[in-house]
């Protein structure tokens, strides 16, 4: 009878991870030790394959082996091998690793974008800004000349009413029914409410 050759590992002399699983649950610390001697090779392994980075795999490969050793008791030898729940442990770790570094890129991202934005929109504002005036050139131009002076010269130019007055050479009780009726031309025309 040949005997069998293996490559890598002979199975016959790797621990027993299940049995080993159950006395890491009940605090053996020797027990951890094995586990951890059995299973850091291949958790690093899967954990590289997801990452890719060094250091951030060795970071969540010792995050996966803490986590064994908190949740040994929730093994369960009916749902699979000790190894595949470890290494299932160790890809979910990693994939939530990078989740976890993706959305925090995303959020960097957002914040520099919040950075550079105004508060407040530019173009709208200056397109807004051309359709009222424009809008009040339009309302203007419904005045009579006598209303669009004295508007223009009390509102556009920051005269008193008698400097309007003196301006158009019009009493002032003139100018301020002119102003006042003017006012009121363009406030329907703007379609202000009072």
């Amino acid at each position: 009878m040949k005997e069998a050759v293996y490559i890598g590992r002979n199975p016959a002399a790797e621990p027993d991870l299940q049995q080993l699983l159950h006395e890491v649950a009940l605090g053996d610390q020797e027990a951890f030790a094995s586990v951890y001697d059995t299973v850091a090779g291949p958790v690093l392994g899967v954990v590289r394959a997801v990452l890719r980075d060094v250091a951030q795999s060795e970071e969540v490969a010792q995050d996966v082996l803490v986590e064994v050793w908190r949740t040994a008791p929730r093994y369960r030898a009916d749902r699979g091998t000790a190894i595949n729940w470890i290494l299932t442990l160790a890809h979910r770790r990693a994939v939530d690793r990078v989740r976890s570094v993706e959305a925090a890129a995303a959020r960097d991202t957002k914040a520099a974008l919040l950075d550079r934005t105004p508060e407040y929109d530019e173009v709208t504002e200056q397109v807004e800004s051309r359709l009222e005036q424009e809008q009040v050139r339009r309302c203007l131009r419904t005045l009579t000349d006598l209303q669009r002076q004295s508007v223009t010269l009390a509102y556009y130019r920051g005269l008193t009413y008698r400097e309007v007055a003196e301006a158009l050479a019009l009493p002032l009780g003139t100018v301020k029914t002119r102003l006042r009726d003017g006012l009121i031309r363009l406030r329907d025309c703007l379609g202000v409410t009072a």
